[in-house]
């Protein structure tokens, strides 16, 4: 492959030598466009960022939008109505008026009729622009007015001798408040002038994937010339864009490859299963456990002990739909650390969580004769203390908590292993901080929320990745029900009937996104309701504001039957596991998000009997609330679920704060181009064994210093 730097400028193709590029600074290098030497250019820098825009050649990489035609000039009497044309003609008058508000109006004309300019924001720059007998170019759409045909705020310029049309369609790009289409277009053209736009694909890759050369895309997208098709150009289904969405994907490909590359070369202790059976306390725990673990949990077990055994750090995703027993895999792990004279950590984002799992721990490795030290932020200063000191010492060998274990003071004796639950509910500061509390802990995170394949594939590909991909025997899934709130005193029968029964319920307030404080005060009242509807059945109450121990003691006495019916917000819906609970009803369903209602509705059919959720909604739906709906409705695999999430919402809520700093994806779409995906994925391992330099240069040119934002 030539290595020539090629350059484009103002829609023209252009090389330079060799012996220019032997003296370049590099392929991207920067120039003085984005450097601020005053205040002017200190706000344009500052405007720019706002589009993450913070190098020059960030701005090559900025895309339009759509593309405007002035490469001709309609006549005015042939301008069809609601189109956007370009028409030219002469200022007959210009004047400002008042009917009914102040506007600035310009009537032109040509050889074939007669435009009225209609502006209601305007300057007196503008007014004097258009004084009459200017000659201008308008583009916009043009509307019947009450004088004739209109364009309303069109773009214009004024023509000073003769003035040629454009030879590329005008592209209209991403912008903020304050940064003009023409100043960002002359930004961009400058940053194409300077640019080296040669390729980083090796030809072999660009042949095999049937990809045009990033040259070409880059010309094709910045400039595309008459005639071109404008529905392929916005719906990003040319070759051009096809090019550019794998570039962006190789290089999110390339970057945590290379990460993953680089924590295989990191040191970690080796937990390997004691040669003596008697020795192992996972082979103790699982001969103790009332059950029997499904193949999934066998095969994803296997999975994480073979990562264990290796003097490198794991970092593996323990993925699987709610009720499929990630936690037990998990313990595990723990027991192979501690087998191996080493302390584990497990981490969850809230208290109910971290206390059941305190809970289910407690269970299984109490018997083994373990030590496991609970600690959060709300705990008296005594316990704290004794659970810190505990933990120090290497007496307790698991510590179960909320985010205080990675708090400063908090120190292991020797931590071999960090079990991070609901891990996208974390940012990257937080999991680093605790991966500092050992040498080079192994990793295990956990999450309920089924992450979609392409998903994994991309956001996900600096992590190995298992699967508990079915339910333990017995579960019997949970009948779902759409229930307007019209029929409420059906709902409220139902409830009755239930715990009259020897059953319990839980009743979810609605979520309600603008204020905590009203969602608290929901609760508040909807518990005072349910208490005078059912003064037979002792009614509990549970939110996030309540105090450590009192949510303790309503949970245990949830637990232990005592409380028949739970009124509680979203706090419950990771965490809790009641089997005696089997009916659910989730107040204004219609304003929660699939993940939000799979997750609740995960809550129930714990037990051995039949298990109801109940969607009580508001009518009138939106359409988009409707679509959730009948996707919960409809559906009770949660990968399902997660895949329909994704293609409504896009990828951001699923990351959560996992890629706190990483750019989401501008251009690839995560649902439509799942092969070229595949391809990024197979061709980053292919550069990075064989192709290291042509590897580098694409982070540079795609991410510069951002590309290394996945180290946690």
């Amino acid at each position: 492959m030539r290595k020539v730097s090629t350059r484009v400028s103002r829609g023209k193709v252009s090389s330079k030598s060799r012996a220019d590029e032997k003296s370049s600074k590099g392929p991207n290098a920067q120039t003085s466009i984005l450097k601020p030497r005053s205040s002017g250019s200190r706000t344009v820098a500052a405007k720019l960022a706002k589009l993450g825009i913070r190098r020059e050649f960030d701005l090559v990489l900025h895309l339009p939008l759509r593309y405007e035609d002035e490469t001709h000039v309609t006549p005015i009497a042939n301008a069809p109505p609601g189109l956007p044309v370009q028409v030219e003609g002469t200022v007959r008058s210009t004047e400002i008026v008042y009917r009914p508000r102040r506007q600035l109006v310009s009537r032109i004309e040509d050889s074939t009729g007669e435009l009225v300019l209609r502006f209601f924001n305007f300057y007196g720059s503008q007014a004097k622009a258009l004084e009459p007998g200017a000659s201008v170019r308008a583009f916009g759409e043009v509307r019947a007015g009450f004088f004739g045909g209109e364009m309303i705020h069109p773009r214009f310029r004024v023509l000073h001798g003769a003035t040629p049309l454009p030879t590329a369609l005008t592209p209209i790009y991403p912008t903020t408040a304050g940064l003009g289409q023409a100043a960002l277009r002359r930004l961009i053209e400058g940053a194409l002038a300077h640019a080296q736009l040669d390729d980083t694909l090796p030809e072999e890759v660009s042949k095999r994937l049937g990809l045009c050369g990033f040259l070409e895309a880059i010309d094709t997208l910045h400039h595309p010339r008459p005639g071109a098709d404008e529905e392929a150009l916005s719906g990003r289904t040319l070759p051009a864009w096809r090019r550019m969405k794998f570039d962006e994907l190789l290089a999110q490909q390339l970057s945590m490859r290379k990460h993953y590359r680089e924590r295989e070369a990191r040191r970690a202790p080796v937990l390997e299963a004691p040669v003596e059976k008697p020795r192992r306390l996972t082979f103790a725990l699982i001969g103790r456990l009332p059950f029997q673990l499904t193949r999934a949990q066998q095969r994803t077990w296997g999975e994480i002990e073979h990562d264990l055994a290796q003097p490198h750090p794991m970092h593996r995703l323990l993925q699987g739909d709610v009720g499929s027993g990630k936690t037990v895999v998990a313990a595990l792990a723990v027991l192979r650390a501690i087998e191996n004279g080493l302390q584990a950590a497990v981490m969850a984002p809230t208290e109910i969580l971290a206390e059941q799992h305190f809970r289910k721990f407690s269970e299984w490795l109490g018997p083994l004769g373990l030590e496991i030290a609970w600690f959060t932020g709300n705990q008296a200063k005594k316990e704290r203390d004794s659970a810190r000191a505990a933990i120090a010492s290497g007496r307790a060998t698991v510590a179960i908590g909320t985010h205080a274990l990675f708090q400063e003071h908090v120190e292991f004796r020797s931590l071999g292993l960090a079990v991070v639950d609901e891990q996208h509910r974390f940012g990257v500061a937080q999991r680093l901080a605790l991966r500092t509390k050992g040498e080079e802990p192994h990793q295990l995170m956990m999450s309920a929320t089924p992450i979609p394949r392409t998903l994994s594939m991309s956001y996900y590909a600096d992590l190995d990745v298992s699967v508990i991909d079915e339910l333990p025997p017995g579960r019997r899934p949970v009948v779902t029900k759409l229930v307007a709130d019209s029929r409420r005193p059906e709902v409220v029968r139902r409830i009755r009937e239930a715990c009259g029964a020897g059953g319990q319920a839980y009743w979810v307030c609605p979520l309600i996104e603008e204020s905590e404080q009203l969602q608290l005060q929901t609760a508040l009242d909807t518990h005072a309701t349910l208490s005078r509807e059912f003064p037979e059945l002792r009614v509990g109450l549970i939110h996030g504001r309540l105090r450590p121990d009192e949510k303790a003691q309503t949970m245990a006495a949830f637990l232990a039957g005592t409380i028949q019916l739970l009124v509680g917000t979203t706090v419950i819906e990771v965490g809790v596991d009641v089997p005696n609970a089997s009916l659910m009803v989730i107040e204004h369903a219609e304003r929660f998000g699939l993940a939000q209602l799979h997750q609740l509705r995960g809550r129930v059919g714990r037990g051995a009997t039949q298990s109801v959720c109940v969607l009580l909604y508001q009518n009138p739906l939106g359409e988009a609330a409707r679509k959730r709906l009948r996707v919960i409705f409809e559906n009770a695999d949660g990968f399902v679920i997660a895949r329909e999430d994704l293609r409504m919402r896009g990828p951001g809520e699923y990351l959560g704060a996992r890629q706190s700093g990483a750019p989401l994806l501008r251009f690839a779409d995560l649902t439509e181009d799942a092969d070229l995906i595949e391809s990024a994925r197979t061709e980053a391992e292919v550069l990075l064994a064989g192709h290291p330099g042509p590897a580098e240069r694409h982070l540079e040119r795609w991410l510069g210093g951002r590309a290394d934002f996945l180290n946690a």
